[in-house]
């Protein structure tokens, strides 16, 4: 039994209700819910009622089926799925899993048969991977829950769970857990959730921008930092602080320097003042650690460690890291990093290089790092967090993930996006990446400004680079377009915390993570085909722009599905009627980003960049349908007393009502200034005071407003590098033709290059 303090054990409630299962001699079939089974096979007869790191949760409650049996062997009805079973060993004669709703013969499941892809289906979707260390664009990536098969079918292999420590697994059992949820994909990983437990709700401030740099920065350099970016209005509200904040040049007869627990104090003389500093300009602090070499005899705290776990330290002999065990892990933490959380320090970047195994086979180190370190966050009452890579299912429980070493290239870009956005198909919704590019790769402005502005529509965003004379993602370091639209980006990201935490809360409560693929929204082909697409909270559509943008029209492209409806470009205006693929083209200034009809975006005021609750809020109001949004806000502890402010649009009426605020009142003004912002309305922003506890109704007077075509290609022509005759055809096509179908017919008989054509084709048919 391990001897844990109660803050590091997790509540469990592993075993399903009797009725839910179906026992023989050798195998059980628990019925979790219609839709998800648990299949076991036991040579021995044992089965594992104990938690994993997988399966936290199996009681789920009661679920009506029914068992039949013949000379074939057992069958089960849940009412979406049937089961098959010979009741022998598993196999793929004996054991078939089909979905009701006549979804195809493709979407039955047999033992041990990989459905292999083709061009009629693809098969599992994807889930996430461990790290993109060392990949210069795509790489392949671990099953998820959703498949265009209809199903999905995991192992557990992880160990179980005795008193909050692991425990070994029943030698030879087969664990699979199927899920057959068609092309409900919100349901299958709502329903993961519930047997592996939600995602956490991150701190406030952990959702705006993250500095970090692989540099020997000292505190005086970091300081003048931190003070350019607040005199270039570039804010940020997270500080990392890469290894070189520990000594890294040490005695050879200690190893090298990759790990380390002490202050470089020739850098940071003094550490505390130095994070009270970075406290002081509402900085967050995080430290990285590479602990695979354990407390070696150098280390401030390596006595107090060495005297608690009977190490010689007169002799000098190093205190191994040993994660496998639980006296190592309790005295690690209260003699080495609690200490330096008691300075300041805010959580921790596990920067875990050194490989999958530890003395327990089949322990992953990893997972032990992730599950112990959040749980150690959370103690005396303060909300959990962690940075580190992913795990295996389950990890969506210790965020914030770390991507890796990302590879600073254009395919790398490309791959971000999509490899984001899959990981919702394993419920992995906090992912948080090398923006720009960490290391090798090439240097484009083009290709980093792109990244500042996915940066803005990730999960997290945290800027990084390597330990280079030429790297850095100071906007200052980059041409004046390029750095524009990076402080742009940057900015605009604390904007949206308001939305942003909303969403936290939504992914937290209701099991849908911030960023999603398209196919969640709508799952037919062509939504399948928008890969780097995504879903951004419930109101909001991103297609980023991954590639160069084009020579003579100097505009980035990205190809997207846009559901069925009516979307409204959030910065230009211009409305979409969906259903159907569009090609985008943005400027280097510009990003497509969509709202949907009624959708309703809350933002800070413009000069407000700070991550708290704010004292005024900006409200884009997107016309077309009615809306409805529930702002959340709340203290930021782990058990947070919270306050929501509902909004609502009525289309017909042209107004938005402010309800009355419920919930924890005093975590806001009595008296909060809102401007309301009608896109699709020709209508003056409305600026109004409105009491928190009683709310009000604002009208917005305008007409309609159609999109503005004739002045967007007016300026896409005036940007263009082509020769001025052709300017002078097209705008006379457009000029004297008066349809987009006659435009279209006049342009199509000037023979335009594809880009070009391409981008005025956009804006004649946007709302066609």
């Amino acid at each position: 039994m391990a001897d844990l303090p109660e803050y590091l054990r997790i509540e469990t409630s592993p075993v399903a209700p009797d009725a839910n299962q179906v026992v023989g001699d050798h195998y059980r079939i628990t019925v979790l819910t219609p839709r998800m089974l648990r299949l076991e096979y036991s040579p021995t007869g044992r089965f594992e009622d104990r938690a994993t790191p997988f399966a936290l949760h199996r009681d789920l409650g009661p679920v009506d089926f029914r068992v039949t049996r013949d000379a074939a062997g057992l069958h089960l009805f849940t009412g979406a799925l049937v089961v098959d079973y010979d009741e022998g060993p598993f196999s793929a004669s004996g054991l078939l899993v089909r979905q009701a709703g006549g979804l195809g013969y493709h979407s039955d499941w047999r033992y041990g048969v990989r459905f292999r892809p083709d061009k009629w289906q693809q098969g599992n979707l994807g889930g996430t991977a461990r790290t993109l260390d060392g990949v210069d664009g795509a790489l392949p990536l671990e099953d998820g829950l959703v498949s265009t098969t209809g199903y999905a079918v995991l192992e557990d292999t992880t160990l179980p769970l005795v008193d909050g420590w692991v425990a070994p697994r029943i030698e030879g059992n087969t664990d699979l857990y199927y899920f057959g949820y068609g092309k409900d994909a919100p349901g299958a990983v709502r329903d993961f959730y519930r047997l592996t437990g939600p995602q956490p709700l991150l701190p406030r401030w952990a959702l705006g921008n993250w500095w970090s740099r692989y540099y020997a920065y000292s505190a005086s350099e970091y300081q003048e930092l931190v003070e350019r970016f607040e005199a270039e209005q570039l804010p940020f509200s997270v500080a990392v602080v890469d290894m070189d904040w520990h000594w890294v040049d040490v005695d050879p007869r200690f190893g090298h320097g990759w790990t380390g627990f002490s202050w470089n104090t020739d850098l940071f003389p003094d550490p505390p003042a130095f994070l009270a500093w970075l406290h002081s300009h509402g900085l967050r602090t995080s430290l990285n650690l590479h602990p695979a070499d354990g407390v070696r005899a150098y280390e401030d705290r390596y006595a107090a460690l060495a005297g608690r776990l009977g190490v010689d330290a007169d002799a000098g002999d190093p205190v191994n890291f040993d994660i496998a065990s639980p006296e190592f892990l309790v005295a690690y933490f209260d003699e080495v990093l609690h200490p330096l959380e008691d300075e300041g320090v805010d959580f921790w970047w596990l920067d875990w290089q050194q490989g999958s195994y530890t003395a327990v086979p089949g322990l992953d180190p990893l997972w032990m790092l992730n599950h112990f370190h959040f749980l150690d966050s959370a103690r005396d009452g303060k909300r959990p967090l962690t940075f580190s890579r992913y795990a295996g299912p389950g990890s969506h429980r210790y965020p914030v993930g770390f991507s890796g070493d990302t590879i600073a290239t254009w395919p790398s870009l490309d791959f971000q996006p999509y490899f984001t956005a899959t990981a919702a198909n394993i419920g992995y919704g906090w992912w948080s990446h090398d923006i720009g590019g960490h290391c090798f790769g090439y240097r484009d402005d083009e290709m980093v400004a792109r990244w500042f502005q996915l940066g803005a529509f990730s999960p997290i965003n945290r800027l990084h680079s390597t330990d280079d004379l030429f790297a850095g993602k100071e906007p200052w370091k980059y041409s004046a377009d390029a750095r524009a639209a990076m402080g742009d980006a940057l900015r605009l990201r604390h904007r949206m915390v308001p939305y942003l935490y909303t969403m936290a809360e939504r992914a937290h409560l209701l099991g849908e993570p911030l960023v999603r693929p398209l196919y969640w929204l709508d799952p037919r082909p062509e939504a399948l085909a928008a890969r780097t697409s995504f879903a951004f909270g419930s109101e909001l559509l991103v297609a980023p722009i991954t590639t160069p943008a084009n020579g003579e029209t100097r505009l980035g492209r990205v190809s997207t599905w846009l559901p069925a409806g009516e979307w409204v470009d959030f910065f230009t205006g211009v409305r979409y009627t969906g259903g159907r693929v569009v090609d985008l083209h943005r400027p280097l200034s510009g990003y497509p980003v969509l709202a949907r009809a009624g959708g309703i975006v809350p933002l800070t005021w413009p000069d407000d960049h700070g991550t708290g609750n704010p004292a005024a809020i900006e409200l884009h109001v997107f016309t077309g349908a009615d809306g409805d949004f529930t702002l959340y806000e709340d203290d930021d502890a782990a058990d947070p007393r919270a306050v929501t402010t509902r909004f609502r649009w009525s289309q017909a009426e042209r107004t938005l009502t402010i309800e009355p605020a419920e919930g924890a009142l005093d975590l806001l003004p009595a008296e909060r200034r809102y401007r309301v912002l009608v896109h699709g309305l020709d209508a003056q922003p409305v600026e109004v005071d409105v009491a928190t506890a009683t709310g009000t109704t604002v009208v917005v007077d305008g007409e309609p407003t159609k999109n503005r075509v004739e002045s967007l290609i007016f300026t896409l022509l005036s940007a263009a590098q082509i020769e001025y005759e052709v300017k002078g055809k097209i705008w006379h096509a457009i000029e004297h033709e008066t349809t987009p179908a006659r435009r279209v017919a006049a342009l199509q008989s000037l023979d335009l290059a594809p880009a070009l054509a391409s981008a005025l084709l956009e804006l004649l048919l946007a709302d066609a």
